[in-house]
């Protein structure tokens, strides 16, 4: 492990976020610009981030499925605004097999075309319908700046696309799967977001309307962390995906898709995250607890490694590691275990063993008063109300700390500072217009217009005219 100090927060929040990805052995760059290796560390977070999703999309009926990494070039010029949306950043195929193709492949950037193709061919009848899948997988994006997971020219996700027999359908599908990405970010992620809708301007390129979770980082910026999108009609009429109706007639499916992507580890590292490295939510860390043991010599060994063995087993339905390497010490552990974010870390010696417990040291509160001492014989109950309480903990922390940096302007040169170190929360009269203006003057744009509205009318900030719906104003990741 790198034994530098690291970068704090404050001198340069993107070094240091560079520092802890690389530190804690989540991930590092790869030969290929832009892209990254993700290492064992890294993935098994995001295994765990899967098996939570996986489990809350299947709850709700949905089912899944692989579809091709190749695309053909003429399935994404039938959709106009959505070829026109991704066509900066594709990566085509032009050559197979030391040939030319006759046509160019594009190696998928979103799903939405050939998957729209293939429900062309499976959707026939109302009773066909709704069609519920999701993929997991990866894809590409020719991204000209990047940086570890928030944006990389290749990165992995879920992609749900589904397929209903009207708008209604497709609309509560949509609410739906955003409350699914809401629950999953505040219950296991403990990263407080605000579920919204996107202005126009920042919508998904071929959909209706799109649908996000805003996150706000440790810096105060802004994080797109999962997206939903009602499609309408429009891949529908590209792809000809119908369906006889109840009374034979043939009607166009309403369609959407919504994604989260490994971009989420990078809002739990920026969320959580302090200076002494990675901060991960119990409910997700790769480790949950690490016991260490410590001993001076072959005698108090023989005494310690019988207790840690029981604790282990005591705590056999939680993710635990032993530590128990002799070549380093055990103050060297700690600070490696702290950098890698390990929630909880149970110290035991001979002292301990006499006394028949452990101390017990909290990663969300560094130093003495994060720590205390554990009864053996109620271990698995401390334990596991600790850590639903370091669960609980940061999430609290995280909201908090949204809170005090969302700030409502008096007028759009307030705005103007506000959006320098927070988020300004104000009325907006839903012209582009106003947008524009707002990041041509402060880079900030508008994240989205939160489900929850206070309800009346007000003026806009930028133009002064009436507004029915108030917005979020921040820069963004």
């Amino acid at each position: 492990m790198n034994t530098e100090k690291l970068t704090t927060r404050k001198e340069n929040f993107s070094e240091w976020y560079n520092q802890v990805i690389q530190r804690a052995e989540l991930a590092d760059y790869a030969p290929v610009r832009g892209c990254m290796v993700v290492r064992p560390h890294g993935w098994a977070l995001w295994e765990n981030i899967q098996q939570s999703l996986d489990k809350r999309f299947k709850a709700t009926g949905h089912v899944n499925a692989a579809f091709p990494l190749f695309i053909p070039m003429s399935f994404l010029e039938k959709e106009k605004e959505h070829v026109e949306g991704f066509s900066p950043e594709l990566a085509v195929v032009t050559i197979g097999g030391g040939e030319k193709l006759e046509e160019p492949l594009v190696v998928r950037p979103t799903s939405e075309t050939i998957i729209g193709y293939m429900y062309s061919k499976w959707i026939k009848s109302y009773r066909d319908l709704p069609v519920l899948i999701n993929q997991w997988g990866n894809v590409v994006r020719w991204e000209m700046r990047t940086r570890l997971f928030l944006r990389t020219l290749e990165f992995y996700w879920q992609e749900g696309h589904t397929a209903h027999a009207t708008r209604r359908e497709a609309e509560e599908e949509t609410l739906r799967m955003l409350d699914t990405y809401t629950r999953f970010a505040i219950d296991d992620a403990a990263v407080p977001v605000i579920p919204g809708r996107k202005s126009l301007t920042e919508k998904f390129a071929g959909a209706v309307h799109s649908y996000s979770i805003e996150a706000m980082m440790g810096d105060t910026k802004a994080l797109q962390a999962g997206t939903s999108h009602l499609l309408g009609q429009n891949f529908a009429k590209a792809f000809n995906i119908q369906f006889s109706d109840e009374n034979n007639n043939l009607q166009y499916c309403w369609t959407t898709s919504w994604g989260v992507s490994t971009r989420f580890i990078g809002a739990i590292i920026m969320t959580h995250g302090d200076d002494q490295g990675l901060v991960l939510p119990p409910k997700l860390a790769p480790i949950q607890v690490v016991i260490v043991p410590i001993y001076k010599n072959d005698e108090e060994r023989s005494k310690v490694m019988p207790m840690v063995e029981t604790v282990k087993s005591a705590l056999s339905d939680l993710r635990i590691k032993i530590d128990d390497r002799s070549e380093v010490t055990p103050g060297f552990k700690f600070n490696d275990w702290e950098m890698r974010g390990v929630p909880l870390r149970l110290e035991i010696g001979p002292k301990d063993v006499e006394k028949n417990s452990v101390m017990a040291a909290r990663r969300d509160i560094p130093g003495r008063d994060g720590k205390s001492f554990l009864s053996l014989e109620q271990i698995s109950t401390d334990v596991n109300n600790l850590l639903a309480d370091i669960q609980s903990s940061l999430f609290n922390r995280a909201r908090d700390f949204r809170d005090a940096h969302i700030f409502e302007p008096k007028d759009y040169e307030d705005l103007k500072t506000i959006v320098e170190e927070g988020w300004a929360y104000s009325w907006w009269c839903g012209d582009s217009a106003c947008e524009t203006k707002v990041k041509e003057d402060t880079k900030a744009t508008t994240r989205c217009i939160p489900m929850d509205q206070p309800g009346g009318k007000g003026k806009c900030i930028v133009c002064g005219k009436e507004a029915v719906e108030k917005v979020h104003f921040a820069k963004a990741y």
